[in-house]
Formats: C-alpha cells, sequence, structure tokens
C-alpha cells in the first residue's frame, strides 16, 4: 500500500506540473541558447584591382585579415566584449605592415609618420581619440586609455604621448613605423606633388588618400563597438588629420542603432559626418544598415567627390560594408557561420 501511495503521488505531482513543463523548457532553451554576435573589419579602401595585387600579395592581406578577424571572434564567442574585441582584431591589423596603420603607415611630407586612432563604446557613447602621435606603438590602445583613464574625448601630439607614457604604454622609435613600400610611396607623391611649400593645395591621386584599419562588433551582452585606426594621407603636412580619429565622421558606435568604422577620403567623411549619419538614418529613419549605408556611400558621399568605404554591424549581428572605390580589404563573421574575406568590388 506504501508502494501504490507513493505511484499514485509521483503520478499526481508529474499530472499537475504537465502544463508548466514545456514553459520551463523554453526559458532553458532560450538560456541556453548563444546570443547573436558578429565582428566586421576593413583594412582600408582605395583602387585596389586584381592588376595591382600579385597572387601572393593577395594571399597575405586575406590571411592577415582572417588572422585579425578570428582574434576578435574568438573573443565574442567566450562571451567576450565588443570592446575587446574589435580592440584585439585592430591591434593586429596595426603590426602589419600590409596596412596604413602602426607598423605600415604611410609617411609624412617631412618623412615622418604622424598615427591617428579613435574609438567608441555604443552601450554608454563613451568614445576617446588620439591624433598626430609619433611614438605609440598601439594608437588605438591609446585611445581606449583615453576613453577609460580620462576625463577627454581626443588627444593629440606630445600631449598625447606623455598620457601614453603615464599609462604605461608601449613606446617606441619612430622609425619603429618605418617600411621601404611606403617610403617608396612617398618619394612618388613628391614627385606628382612638385612645388613643396604648395603641397597643402595640391590634389593626390586616390591611391595616396586612402589607407586605415577599423574593426566593428556586437557582442553576446548586446554592445556594439567600433574602432579605426590609421597612418593617415601619404605626404600630409601641416599637421594635417583625417576622419579616423574623429568621432562621427571616422567612427561612431550606439546601441540603439549600429557600429560603423569608416576609410575613405577623411576631408569628405568629416564634412558629411559619415558614421553618425548612417547610424542616425538607422536610429531615426528605421533604415536597415544595408540601406543606410549604401545610400551615404553612394548617393551622398560620391556625388559630392567623396570616396571611401564602411563597414556596419547592427543589434542584431547584420552586417554591411559598402565602398564606392574599386575595392576594399574587408572581412566578417556573423556568429558562428562562414569567415568571409574580400578584397575587390566583385
Amino acid at each position: 500500500m506504501n508502494y501504490l501511495a507513493a505511484m499514485t503521488g509521483a503520478l499526481a505531482l508529474v499530472m499537475s506540473t504537465a502544463g508548466c513543463t514545456t514553459d520551463e523548457q523554453k526559458t532553458n532553451q532560450s538560456n541556453n541558447a548563444q546570443a547573436p554576435f558578429s565582428i566586421a573589419i576593413h583594412g582600408g579602401a582605395g583602387t585596389i584591382t586584381r592588376a595591382d595585387l600579385s597572387a601572393e600579395q593577395e594571399a597575405a592581406y586575406k590571411a592577415k585579415l582572417t588572422e585579425a578577424l578570428n582574434a576578435g571572434h574568438a573573443i565574442l564567442a567566450a562571451g567576450g566584449t565588443s570592446m575587446d574585441a574589435v580592440i584585439a582584431a585592430v591591434q593586429i591589423m596595426e603590426a602589419s605592415p600590409l596596412f596604413n596603420s602602426g607598423r605600415g603607415a604611410v609617411y609624412t611630407f617631412d618623412g615622418e609618420h604622424e598615427l591617428d586612432a579613435s574609438i567608441m563604446n555604443g552601450e554608454n557613447l563613451q568614445a576617446g581619440a588620439v591624433a598626430g602621435v609619433k611614438t605609440v606603438k598601439s594608437p588605438i590602445a591609446l585611445a581606449r586609455a583615453v576613453m577609460e583613464e580620462s576625463v577627454h574625448v581626443m588627444l593629440s601630439g606630445e600631449g598625447a604621448e606623455q598620457f601614453a607614457k603615464e599609462q604605461g604604454l608601449e613606446l617606441v622609435d619612430n622609425s619603429y613605423f618605418n617600411t621601404e613600400r611606403r617610403f617608396e610611396q612617398l618619394q612618388r607623391a613628391k614627385e606628382k606633388l612638385g612645388v613643396a611649400d604648395k603641397q597643402a593645395y595640391l590634389a593626390l591621386d586616390e591611391k595616396y588618400k586612402y589607407g586605415t584599419v577599423g574593426a566593428v562588433a556586437l557582442d553576446q551582452s548586446g554592445n556594439l563597438a567600433a574602432a579605426t585606426s590609421t597612418g593617415g594621407m601619404t605626404a600630409k603636412r601641416y599637421g594635417r588629420i583625417g576622419d579616423s580619429p574623429i568621432i562621427g565622421a571616422g567612427t561612431w558606435a550606439d546601441n540603439a542603432s549600429c557600429a560603423v568604422s569608416a576609410t575613405g577620403h577623411g576631408e569628405y567623411f568629416i564634412r558629411y559626418h559619415v558614421a553618425a549619419d548612417i547610424c542616425s538614418r538607422v536610429k531615426y529613419l528605421d533604415q536597415s544598415i544595408t540601406e543606410a549605408g549604401d545610400t551615404v556611400i553612394h548617393d551622398v558621399l560620391l556625388p559630392a567627390g567623396g570616396t571611401g568605404g564602411v563597414i556596419i554591424v547592427d543589434g542584431e549581428g547584420n552586417v554591411a560594408m559598402p565602398f564606392n572605390t574599386e575595392g576594399m580589404y574587408r572581412a566578417s563573421r556573423v556568429g558562428n557561420g562562414e569567415v568571409e574575406v574580400a578584397i575587390y568590388k566583385d
């Protein structure tokens, strides 16, 4: 009787809770399901055609883009922050001579390197930027320090380098950024410019104006981040600053809309506040990142004379990478999906 009573009681308990078991299972399944996450990176846009790159060069670019993408993706997949992910991706490109950022930065007219970078946190709209630094090994790390360890948004020149030293960031001699390819590029640019004292008034071909690296990401907590780093424009002078360190022009992130990192002719990206404009269209016009990005890059920027591209990610993990040049070094991965790496327009 005791056994039968126990079995009857157990059966009654199962019957009484059967109606809520399904809901509990749904809740558990929801808790166990991985939240969306994604990352996109770029290594600069411009006149990039198959005729410009040998098979070996193309393979090298794709390998480095994949390495940078995977570094950021690994952090996101493990539940890390979008901030850490974009930093990791950008630092790999900063350390590579392939890109116009960090180790492979272009030369100024006077034969030095002046580096710019910025970063933005979509969760709270905090941002940090540096401009015209010459001895900081990782400008994007300094931009993050400005955001997290100072009351400012942008520091420049010697003051930024003093802050970097106080923060314990690695400093290097300016020659660390030297590469033979960029030096030869400077000599060709000077030949085209001709009269030195009129350099600021003369225009160079597109290939001398572009070269930036950047990353945008969404983490599993739903937070967006964007980071951009550059060596600027070949043969630049007079302390010229482009869009890369300017929040809203070259970099923007807002959980309410999207995250953007830009690359192109900086003067136009500044005038048309490209990164912020794209996210504003998403936020206030309810456009998708594809529609907003295409509109700004192709319908607003290009008719004005501005060329380049952007990478975008939204709060659902969607990725868009529009550009109006011949090519853009780029890569993306949504969740645990396939790695997408591309260079040319087609």
